[in-house]
């Protein structure tokens, strides 16, 4: 009802004053009916850090991480725990075990882990992890929708490292957060960081 108002209220304003004015008026009419009509679109959330996500031991020295895969539809659902291009970071002291439980939450997608140096350009595939047993069984296939796998391994290298999906084209495609291993931190922590190509 208020955008008829508007446009017959300027529609009458134009008679008055000539054609000019018109096609003026009607445009301005137009306009205003366009910015009552549409709303602007919100971004999409920022994910957030859930700490349930990662239990530390402190006796034992371990840390363990739930990593799972298309956690949201943020990126096609091509990402772990709702972050991608290394938007989440894991960071373990050096010496400790990194216990990781990953579970496939795409409905969709086959997906897989794996621990891999912090290289450039990213592998398009799978290609052999930076710690024995530091990957997912299927790598290449992938575990398919609510599969479960384990990975665990000592992270005794210190350095950066990435959690990358193995299968072909998923990792490049931006499904890969980061893992710090240093020598300088004395519990593991998980945090939100900035997104970019390692």
């Amino acid at each position: 009802m208020r955008r008829r108002f508007a446009t017959f209220t300027l529609f009458r304003l134009a008679e008055r004053r000539g054609r000019l004015a018109t096609v003026k008026s009607l445009l301005v009419a137009g306009l205003l009916a366009v910015a009552v009509g549409v709303r602007a679109q919100d971004p999409a959330p920022a994910p957030v850090v859930d700490p349930s996500w990662l239990q530390v031991d402190t006796v034992t020295k371990t840390a363990t991480f739930q990593l799972v895969a298309g956690l949201t539809g943020l990126n096609g659902a091509l990402n772990f725990n709702g972050f991608r291009d290394g938007g989440l970071t894991l960071t373990v002291p050096v010496g400790w075990t990194v216990a990781m439980h990953f579970r496939n939450h795409d409905g969709m997608l086959p997906h897989s882990a794996e621990i891999i140096p912090d290289s450039h350009p990213l592998p398009t595939g799978p290609v052999a992890p930076a710690f024995p047993r530091a990957f997912t069984l299927r790598l290449e296939q992938g575990l398919v929708s609510e599969q479960t796998d384990d990975l665990r391994f000592i992270a005794d290298k210190g350095g950066s490292y990435l959690i990358f999906c193995g299968v072909p084209g998923h990792g490049a495609a931006g499904m890969w957060v980061r893992l710090e291993v240093s020598g300088s931190v004395h519990r593991p922590s998980l945090a939100a960081t900035p997104a970019g190509k390692p």
